[in-house]
């Protein structure tokens, strides 16, 4: 699968010994995802201008390895679950070939603060995607 979006790890992530601090793994998924919805065809907004928001419900992180200052960190994505008015996704961290981190992160389709089902053109581009 390629990399849906790498950038390097900045002196501002890392702590003294130049490890970066867990919780901009967080951070790189979330960038990730924001890639992952314009990959399959809904940039930023798409969803919004439909009267659809997206919520974290959930996420939890399996950490393998460091990255560090200077590395460059990659963050694949994969659907891993996609339900009624969720859709989890897989994120996985890497420097080079190295697995850093997972982070799965569960999203809660919402309408006017309520959950609502995936619409069904956007159930068939994250089928798809």
């Amino acid at each position: 699968m390629p990399d849906v979006w790498s950038a390097p790890v900045r002196f501002a992530e890392c702590d003294q010994q130049g490890v970066a601090f867990n919780a901009h793994y967080l951070t790189w998924a979330d960038e990730a995802v924001n890639a992952w919805w314009a990959g399959i065809g809904l940039p930023y907004g798409a969803l919004a201008a439909r009267g659809i928001e997206y919520y974290v419900k959930a996420t939890a992180l399996d950490w393998v390895s460091s990255a560090r200052y200077g590395d460059t960190v990659s963050v694949d994505a994969e659907l891993d679950r996609l339900g009624r008015t969720s859709l989890t996704l897989l994120f996985t961290v890497r420097v080079g070939e190295r697995v850093c981190c997972t982070v799965r992160t569960t999203y809660v389709a919402t309408s006017d603060g309520r959950p609502t089902p995936w619409p069904d053109d956007v159930r068939a581009r994250v089928s798809a995607g």
